[in-house]
Order: C-alpha cells, then structure tokens, then sequence
C-alpha cells in the first residue's frame, strides 16, 4: 500500500523532531542568498568577464544579487543595458563591489586593491602566482579573506574545467599570435604560417602534450604547418598522437633532437600541462642558435616558464626580442578572444554559483565538494596552499583540518 501525503508528512516531522540542533541549523543555512560583485579588470590588461549577461539573468532568477561594475563587459562586447536588463545592479565605484560577500573577477588581486577590501570576505579569481609576492599573500591573510584560485579547482572526478578550457582557447590562439608575428604587420618574416603548394611549409615546435599543445596542434596541422612535439614522456606523445587522430613528429627531450628542431623553427610553442614546469626545458643557449625572427610563445609563463629567457609581459607590450627571436609571454593570452573566453568561465561558474547557494554559502560547499575544496589557498585568513607557502616561505596548514574548527 502506498503511503499516504498525510503519513509522509507525519514521518518527515518524526525524523525532523529526533534531528540533532545543530542538523536542523544546517537545513535553515540551505539555500542562501548571496550578493556577488563583479569589478572591471582594465587596470590588469585583462578583457574577459567572469559573468555574462545571460549567467546574471539565471543567478538573478534564483534570487541572488549581482552587483557589476560600470563598463566591466565591455572588453568583451557586453553593455550596460544588457547587464542591467538581465538584473544586475550597475555601480559606479569599485570600492562598492569590494564590499560583497563574493568577489568574481579574471586578475588576482593587488598590494592596493586588497587594502579597500572590507575583509571576511570570498575572492574567486585567477591565482596567477607570478603576479604575487610574500606582502600581498600576508595581507590577504590578515583581512581573513578565503580566496579560491579557479586554476585549482576540480570537479568530482579530478578534472580541472577551467584549466581545460582556458588551455584549449591558448592553445588555438597561439596559432593565430604566431601567424600574426611572422607576417609583415607586425615587422615579421614576412613568412606565411600554413602551406603553399611549392613551397616549404612552415615549421612549429610544441614542448608539452598538455590540453593547450593538443589544440595548438590541431590547429596547426588543420593550416598545413609542419608540427615536432616534445615531452618528458613517451606515452603521454602517443596519448597525444591518438587523440589528433594521426602521427606527428615526436620526441622526449633529447638535447641534439631538441637542438635540431629548434634551430629550423619558424615558431616555439611551450605548453607544458599545468603545474608540471618547476624549471625550463629551453635553455638560453638553445634560444641562441634560433633563426632571427623567429617567434616564442610561452604559454608556461605563469608558472615560471619553458625557456629561460621568458619574462612575464602584458597587452600593452606583449613582445619582446632577445637573441633575434619575437617572445610573447602574455600570462592571459585567452583573453585576446575576451568574449569567447568569458561564455566559457560563466558557464563553468554557473552551476559552482548555484551550488554556493543551495549548500547555504561558501563554507558547506567548501566541505561538502571536495573538488571545490582543492581549489583555495586561503581560508577565513590562513594559507592552505603547500606550493604557495613554500614559494613564499609562510607556513601552510591543511583546509581538512581547518574544516572542523570553522
């Protein structure tokens, strides 16, 4: 016999009556409100936007407030209206966005910025390591800040979507920023990237079998390039090679094989994965015996780089020659293709947001998604991250044990 709505509801109060009080407290916490501020990134040479309209429109229906700074989307072709129009407040000041529960933005935050931070408060962002230093770390800490870096973060199966996807978009763009500095508009070669019947077809190197390598290849392969790939590992190259769905040109580091390719390449690419470039795999002398003019990407720049004559650059001036060779080092180079990018991070954010909000803010979800838990690196004021304390030599504790006393 099926139970009846009356005997369902006796049994669902029964089992309320005998929950613990703090159970019951954790229930009411469920499905939470929460106000979220999005400022611009102009200042950091950054164009994507972390939300767009269409992601506002829906965080907006579930009841949560979106706070946006004035011109923020603009990078990336969305306006004002279209913001206002989805739900969202539009501000004036950043210091007003620097007052909400949940901070979203691309760039990490400044020596500056973190001052006017009201503290107490969720940063999700880009970590981008390089762009830190041991007084912006401590001063983070000390306004008990927990920020999360979204290049950590993993869904339940270890998977990093953000990093995924944002390497996918290098990886294709890196094509296109080689192409652009080897032509003529930007005093290059004047070599054409791609093939043409009766001519050479230009040659690209890639160091890496990460996400980034594999479009980059792609892509290359799809204009005719003639495409060498390097990696510490064999079986990673023939991961990669299945999933182009052909052979390339393939080879573990050794140096006179490296030194061979490099010297007859138009274009570098390094796209080691991700947290695996703990030193160059290019030395200087290397980039010395390239041909003049031809062009790095360093796509590792972020993280210390491929080559040892890579230096962190920005929009503003991307490039730089050394040793008769065009480095672009641009950490944000997806940013290039800002609308892209930012349809991409919103809708990865999208269902994090409404997860926040449903598990009754940042803390439940912290403890309750493991994947999400991987990425902070502090919390409630106190680093969590290993590689960051011994980057910056400040003690790190572990988020697990930290769980139980917040």
């Amino acid at each position: 016999m099926k139970p009846t709505e009356k005997s369902k509801e006796n049994t669902l109060i029964s089992k309320t009556m005998l929950m613990p009080q703090e159970e019951m407290l954790e229930m009411k916490k469920k499905g939470q409100k929460i106000k979220i501020g999005v400022p611009s990134d102009f200042s950091k040479d950054e164009y994507r936007v972390p939300l767009t309209p269409q992601a506002v429109n829906l965080l907006v229906s579930y009841g949560h407030e979106i706070l946006i700074e004035k011109g923020a989307g603009k990078s990336a072709s969305y306006l004002n209206n279209e913001y206002a129009g989805a739900g969202a407040t539009i501000v004036d000041k950043k210091e007003e966005i620097f007052q909400c529960d949940i901070i979203l933005r691309i760039s990490p935050f400044d020596s500056e910025e973190i001052d006017k931070l009201r503290g107490n408060q969720v940063i999700i962002s880009s970590m981008q390591i390089h762009a830190h230093c041991r007084e912006t770390i401590h001063k983070m800490m000390n306004k008990k800040v927990t920020t999360i870096a979204f290049e950590y973060l993993e869904n339940e199966d270890g998977f990093l979507p953000f990093v995924h996807q944002m390497s996918q978009i290098a990886g294709v763009t890196s094509i296109t920023i080689a192409s652009e500095y080897l032509s003529k508009s930007r005093n290059g070669k004047g070599v054409l990237f791609g093939e043409v019947t009766g001519v050479t077809p230009a040659e690209l190197v890639i160091i890496g079998t990460s996400t980034a390598a594999e479009y980059a290849a792609r892509a290359a392969l799809g204009l005719g390039i003639f495409v060498k790939v390097f990696d510490t590992s064999v079986y990673e190259l023939s991961k990669l090679e299945e999933k182009l769905g052909r052979r390339i040109f393939t080879s573990v580091f050794y140096p006179k094989v490296l030194r061979k390719a490099l010297v007859s390449a138009d274009a570098v690419i390094g796209a080691m994965s991700f947290n695996t470039t703990p030193k160059f795999k290019v030395s200087e002398e290397l980039v010395k015996q390239m041909k003049e003019g031809s062009v790095i990407i360093d796509l590792n720049v972020s993280q210390g780089g491929c080559f040892e004559t890579s230096e962190c650059t920005n929009f503003s001036k991307p490039t730089y020659v050394k040793h008769g060779v065009v480095h672009y080092c641009v950490p944000n180079s997806p940013a290039l293709v800002a609308r892209t990018a930012s349809i991409s991070l919103s809708n990865i954010l999208i269902p994090i947001l409404l997860s926040i909000g449903d598990n009754g803010g940042v803390d439940n979800y912290i403890k309750s998604s493991n994947g999400f838990r991987k990425g902070v690196y502090i919390y409630h004021g106190i680093l969590t991250n290993h590689d960051v304390g011994n980057l910056f030599n400040i003690p790190a504790k572990e988020i697990d044990l930290l769980l139980a006393v917040f």
